[in-house]
C-alpha cells in the first residue's frame, strides 16, 4: 500500500551491520508534513533505540484529536532490511486489555451485561461450563468489574500465571483446567493482583454474550466504527507472521515465537499499527474533538480506579492528572499507549524489549517533546491520509 505523504529519510545507515546496533540516525519513514520531521521527537526516539538496541519502532502522536505525527524508525526485518513504517503491525501485548475493557463497556451500554454481573456459577454469565470441581463461594462471587480491575482474587502474574502454561490447550480448556487446579487466594474485590487470566475469561464472556468470536465482536463494535481496518489477533510462529507485521527480536536469550499469542487474544493477542492505536485512543479519550465510541458515563466508569489500587481502573492505568495509559511487554515486544490530560495522546511500539530502565525510559519518552515549549506541532490532521 502506498502512502503519498511518506518521505524516506536515510541518515548515515548504509550498512545493515550498522542496523544491528541501531544508529542514533536510524532509517526513518515519516508521515508529518511531507518532508519534515519533529526533531524533539526524533532525537529522543533515536537515542532510546541506540541505548537499548531496538531494531524498529513506530510512533504516532495526536494533539487535540488530530494526528499530527506518525513515523517509523529502523528495521522491521533485519534479514531483508525492510523498514518500519507507520503502517507496520506490531504485537501490542497487554495494551490489548484496554481494547477488551472498551468492548465490555460497549456491551454494558447495550444492556447485554452489567459490570456487577457474576461470572461463574449457577445463573452467572458463564454458568458452570468450566471445570469439574464444585465452585467455591469466592469463585462464584467474582464480577465483571473485578476481572477488569485485576481484583478477582488470584491467578496473578507473580509466578502462577496460567496463560503461559499448558501449551496446546485452547482458551476454554485452559480456563477449565485453571478453575480445577488453581484456587483463589483472596476474597474478590479486596486485593489488586494483575491477571492475564482474568482478561482471558473476559474474552469468553464477550463470546458468550454476543454469540461472536472475541475478535469478531471487537472489530465490529469498536474498531470498525473508529475506521480501524488492519488490527487483528496475531499468530504464534514466524510462519504465522501477518502482512505488514514486523519480526520480533528477543534479548538475553528470549524467544519471541515460543508462546501462544492467539490464545492470549483478550489480554495480549492483538497486533496493530501505531496509527490504528492512535485512532483507538482518539475514540475513547473523552475529549470533544472527535466522536468517542463510548458514552461519557462509560468512559468515566472505565477510568475510575478501584479502592484496592488507586492507579488502576478498568483496563487502564490512571492518575490524578487525568492521564490514562497502558503498556505491554512480551519477549520481542514492548508497547505503550498514553492519553494525556493536556490533549495529547501517543503510541509507542517496539519489536524488542530490554531490561534495566527500558520501560521507565519508554514511559517518559514523548513527555519530553510534549513538555518542550520549542516543539512545533503541525496544524494538520494526518488521519485523513492514513488507511
Amino acid at each position: 500500500m502506498n502512502f503519498p505523504l511518506f518521505s524516506i529519510l536515510i541518515a548515515g545507515c548504509f550498512s545493515f551491520g550498522l542496523l544491528e546496533k541501531v544508529s542514533c540516525q536510524s532509517l526513518r519513514i515519516h508521515m508529518p508534513v511531507p518532508g519534515k520531521s519533529i526533531p524533539q521527537v526524533d532525537e529522543v526516539v533515536d537515542s532510546f533505540m541506540a541505548r537499548y538496541q531496538v531494531p524498529g519502532m513506530s510512533v504516532a502522536i495526536t494533539r487535540n484529536g488530530k494526528l499530527v505525527y506518525a513515523s517509523g524508525y529502523g528495521t522491521a526485518d533485519k534479514a531483508t532490511g525492510e523498514k518500519v513504517s507507520p503502517a507496520s503491525l506490531f504485537r501490542i501485548a497487554s495494551v490489548s486489555k484496554s481494547i477488551t475493557a472498551t468492548a465490555i463497556l460497549k456491551l454494558v451500554e447495550a444492556k447485554k451485561l452489567s459490570l456487577d454481573d457474576n461470572v461463574f456459577g449457577p445463573g452467572a454469565i458463564l454458568g458452570t461450563s468450566y471445570g469439574t470441581r464444585p465452585y467455591s463461594n469466592w469463585l462464584k462471587a467474582i464480577t465483571i468489574r473485578e476481572l477488569l480491575q485485576h481484583t478477582g482474587g488470584g491467578w496473578s502474574n507473580n509466578g502462577e500465571d496460567p496463560m503461559f502454561s499448558n501449551p496446546g490447550m485452547t482458551a476454554p480448556a485452559l480456563i477449565a483446567w485453571t478453575l480445577d487446579h488453581i484456587s483463589l487466594k483472596y476474597a474478590p474485590g479486596t486485593v489488586y493482583a494483575y491477571s492475564n487470566f482474568g482478561y482471558c475469561v473476559l474474552g469468553r464472556v464477550i463470546e458468550k454474550v454476543t454469540g461472536l468470536s472475541y475478535e469478531q465482536y471487537v472489530k465490529s463494535a469498536i474498531l470498525a466504527p473508529l475506521g480501524i481496518t488492519t488490527m487483528q489477533t496475531g499468530g504464534n510462529t514466524m510462519a504465522d507472521r501477518k502482512k505488514k507485521e514486523v519480526k520480533y527480536y528477543g534479548q538475553h536469550g528470549e524467544n519471541p515465537y515460543d508462546f501462544d499469542v492467539a490464545r492470549m487474544d483478550a489480554h495480549g493477542g492483538w497486533i496493530a499499527s501505531a496509527t490504528d492505536l492512535a485512532r483507538f485512543l482518539a475514540g475513547v479519550d473523552g475529549f470533544p474533538t472527535r466522536p468517542d465510541v463510548l458514552s461519557k458515563a462509560s468512559i468515566m466508569a472505565m477510568t475510575t480506579p478501584s479502592t484496592a489500587n488507586p492507579n488502576y481502573a478498568l483496563g487502564w492505568l490512571v492518575n490524578v492528572y487525568h492521564n490514562w495509559w497502558h503498556s505491554g511487554s512480551l519477549p520481542g515486544t514492548a508497547s505503550e499507549i498514553v492519553r494525556a490530560g493536556n490533549g495529547f495522546s501517543w503510541v509507542l511500539l517496539c519489536n524488542t524489549r530490554a531490561e534495566e530502565g527500558f520501560f521507565n525510559d519508554l514511559d517518559g519518552l514523548i513527555w519530553k517533546a510534549v513538555n518542550d515549549k520549542t516543539t512545533r506541532w503541525p496544524d494538520v490532521d494526518l488521519f485523513q491520509a492514513v488507511p
